[in-house]
């Protein structure tokens, strides 16, 4: 292990936490059908196990780097592996429902800590000019987890039991635990500063408000009580918390951190284009069993192929981006991937499967050419101190584009089908025009690329001049407008 970098014992151990957590979450979705007839759940108590998870990791994420900064990160990364794992043990054995979501709820607590205290933690360890490389090693567990989540998930469901998509995670979670235990190095901030509660209040009760409704608005109506009092509540603390945040000495979001030209504009991409990734991954499996009547571990096979596609490109990424920058990079990806998208406007219930893969695929492709440079250039700027304050920032902003990516998606989704649906009376007519809704949705799924896009038009180069190459070269002149600055 000595002959090992030290970086590279890093990204073992931030890629095998973060990929058992994110693996879970994906694996969980699939088992919550079974799980309602083992507890004999109604839908509105089974979506607890997803809901109380989701609630937990909005309320860590926003304090993940201020605690990670205040008792270290190794410790805190530690502690997060060690909660999520013992929680994965407690949710293996629950004999109720109400235990197995309060375990869940444990589970979100560590999660919402191990992507923005292992993302520090990788930062820290990579130079500035080997950002991208660290970013190649984030896309492993974000494009793979989610992929084989379902596989995984729908496999151990039907030939064994849902209690061993949460024993999965043991032995990962032992081998983090053991590796980072003996080889990572402690790392705080002595300006941390003291706890910030008026911070901590603000940034998670709103953000868990804020998801609680996006969770609720495409089935109960944007108009609902249950979905509008939290929804505008979650509102009114974002905007507190701005307030209080720049009006504090050691706020616990930093985000003066916005001030800085890339990181701002690099937040505004990731939100516009994880939106839609995230979005068109939840229509994909519902396509593709609901309409076309595949089981959950056959549609799984289907979409995974985008995962190998967004792995290949991100490699090439992660060597182009030095010479060729994140700016253009990501403006090819977005619009090939808006492109590609499109193309599912045109498959139907006679399309063969191959087709659909090869579409995942080529969208894959894409991919790797978006989130390697965003990811690479978001933390360009970032001081060591600050990285994770930033982390924090860039995580919970990830979590909020998800849950509103998948929200617009399923509310086009309802509409469109109440749409199209109303005058159908055969069997047939109901399925042409729940197809035709579905395409919609992929329509507008397409445009919500094509913005993210137009957002990534305004990135700079010259931002992050000083992990790329060419400007290296002392007799390359920097044009005026081309200045990093702090607006």
């Amino acid at each position: 292990m000595r002959r090992i970098e030290y970086k590279w014992i890093v990204a073992i151990v931030f890629v095998s936490g973060v990929f058992m957590d994110l693996l879970d979450t994906s694996s969980v979705n699939v088992a919550l059908p079974e799980l309602s007839r083992q507890f004999g759940a109604s839908v509105n108590q089974i979506e607890w196990v997803v809901l109380g998870y989701l609630l937990a990791l909005a309320v860590s994420i926003p304090a993940s780097g201020w605690v990670g900064d205040r008792f270290g990160t190794k410790r805190t990364y530690l502690f997060a592996l060690a909660l999520f794992t013992g929680a994965s043990v407690l949710c293996g054995i629950a004999s109720s429902l109400i235990e197995l979501t309060a375990f869940r709820i444990l589970q979100g607590i560590g999660g919402g800590m191990l992507i923005p205290v292992g993302t520090a933690m990788l930062f820290r360890a990579f130079p500035p000019i080997e950002r991208a490389k660290a970013s190649t090693v984030l896309m492993i567990p974000t494009v793979f987890a989610p992929a084989l989540g379902p596989l995984v998930g729908g496999w151990f469901v039907t030939e064994h039991s849902w209690r061993w998509i949460f024993f999965l995670n043991i032995p990962v979670g032992v081998f983090a635990f053991v590796l980072g235990a003996l080889y990572l190095e402690e790392h705080k901030e002595p300006t941390a500063g003291r706890f910030d509660v008026a911070g901590f209040v603000l940034s998670g009760g709103g953000l868990a408000a804020v998801l609680f409704a996006l969770s609720h608005g495409p089935t109960d109506g944007w108009g609902s009580p249950a979905v509008l009092i939290p929804g505008i509540a979650g509102l009114l603390a974002f905007v507190a918390l701005v307030y209080v945040e720049t009006h504090v000495e050691e706020p616990m979001l930093a985000l003066r951190l916005l001030k800085d030209r890339m990181f701002r504009r690099a937040n505004i991409v990731i939100m516009l284009a994880f939106s839609s990734f995230v979005g068109l991954l939840f229509l994909m499996p519902l396509f593709l069993q609901e309409l076309l009547g595949l089981t959950a571990f056959e549609s799984g096979l289907v979409v995974f192929p985008q995962a190998i596609g967004m792995v290949i490109t991100s490699q090439i990424c992660g060597r182009l981006y030095h010479t060729i920058g994140p700016r253009r990079l990501l403006v090819f990806g977005l619009v090939s991937m808006s492109i590609v998208s499109l193309s599912l406007l045109f498959i139907g219930f006679d399309t063969d499967m191959w087709t659909i893969r090869l579409i995942m695929f080529i969208r894959g492709l894409a991919l790797g050419f978006v989130f390697v440079p965003i990811q690479a250039a978001a933390y360009a700027n970032i001081a060591p101190s600050d990285t994770g304050r930033a982390s924090a920032i860039f995580s919970a902003l990830r979590q909020f584009s998800a849950s509103l990516g998948v929200a617009v998606l399923a509310t086009v989704l309802v509409e469109s089908t109440d749409r199209f649906s109303d005058g159908a009376r055969t069997e047939s007519q109901v399925a042409d025009a729940t197809l035709d809704a579905f395409h919609f949705s992929f329509f507008v799924g397409s445009l919500m690329v094509l913005a993210a896009g137009a957002a990534a038009m305004m990135i700079k180069d010259s931002d992050v001049r000083h992990t790329m190459r060419r400007y290296a070269d002392p007799d390359v002149r920097m044009e005026p407008d081309e200045a990093v600055g702090i607006e």
